[in-house]
């Protein structure tokens, strides 16, 4: 456990001194906490959305099997590609890859991998996968609010030096405090910030759909036009070591070819869905439910061989029937 700021230190946000409980010899980490009830909350509301759009109940869990440990596998991908001297540096530490509790998951590795998931459990359940990227788009932005807490709790990823009276308060005795700063220095709280900023984005997001209801994939587009608008100016507040390209932060380029790329593809599918029209189920074709709640057949296996006569009675095409043919 990591010593308690003492009460030196100027008026701000304290940074917490707890980072976890063990029971036995399991430890369970406050970082890690974070995330599952980010997740946990951001499953409730894809949850809800889910079944106001129509689709079965049980496909979220389905889909969250395979999207979750996806995702978390490729944020610590990410994590580890754009942040790489902590791993394969001079002093680096190859057994730190895989001790995600200590802090270091992408977004965007996480997301890439995650849809990964999320499409094979799609396909699994006969769904959709632009539908249910729709209705998780707003349980995206929760899960990202709530887990980006963990933050906090590791004192890591925070901004430059600050006076404002929200200011974050860093233990001096952090390995990763900046060198040459005074230990009564205040920190920008960038996890706070983007916090903040996301669950606005779940708001605008919720209004937005409920105003003009998007589909076919716009929506999560939409979130992630948004967030990574909030993410390029704070990605620029951090001053934790990241590969730099341009003089530039790899994380900031990140978010401006997302944003640029996500816009494209919000305006090419408003322009397709235009013409075409959204898709008007969230079932893959041949999956929709009958109305005794099981699956229908394809239609060309449903008319395959038979014909109705006029009276609208079933009958056998004689046509496929060799035993019928030419009846002498």
């Amino acid at each position: 456990m990591k010593p308690a700021i003492g009460p030196a230190l100027p008026a701000g946000i304290p940074s917490p001194d707890w980072t976890g409980f063990t029971i036995g010899p399991l430890t369970v980490h406050a970082y890690a906490l974070c995330i599952l009830t980010g997740i946990a909350a951001g499953l409730w509301l894809t949850s809800a959305r889910w079944k106001q759009r129509g689709g079965p109940k049980d496909a979220v869990w389905d889909i969250a099997v395979w999207a979750i440990p996806f995702g978390i596998i490729g944020g610590r991908l990410y994590h580890v590609v754009s942040s790489p001297d902590a791993y394969f540096g001079p002093n680096g530490d190859l057994s730190l890859i895989p001790q995600i509790w200590r802090g270091g998951l992408g977004i965007w590795g996480a997301v890439a991998l995650g849809l990964l998931g999320a499409w094979i459990g799609c396909r699994r359940s006969g769904v959709r996968l632009t539908a249910f990227m729709d209705a998780a788009a707003p349980g995206l932005l929760l899960a990202q609010a709530i887990g980006r807490w963990g933050n906090w709790f590791n004192q890591e990823l925070y901004g430059g030096p600050t006076t404002l009276p929200w200011g974050l308060q860093i233990d001096p005795g952090n390995p990763d405090y900046p060198a040459g700063l005074p230990a009564r220095t205040l920190f920008h709280p960038t996890f706070l910030y983007e916090s903040l900023w996301n669950l606005l984005g779940v708001g605008i997001l919720l209004l937005l759909d409920r105003r003009f209801g998007f589909r076919g994939g716009r929506l999560f587009w939409l979130y992630a036009a948004y967030y990574t608008l909030g993410r390029v100016w704070i990605e620029a507040m951090r001053i934790d070591e990241a590969e730099l390209v341009l003089g530039l932060r790899l994380n900031i380029w990140t978010s401006i070819l997302v944003f640029i790329f996500s816009i494209a593809v919000f305006i090419a599918l408003g322009r397709e869905q235009r013409k075409a029209g959204p898709p008007r189920s969230v079932y893959l074709p041949g999956h929709e439910p009958a109305e005794d709640g099981n699956a229908m057949e394809p239609e060309e296996s449903r008319n395959k061989n038979s014909t109705n006569d006029a009276a609208g009675r079933h009958k056998t095409d004689p046509a496929q029937n060799p035993e019928r043919r030419n009846p002498e």
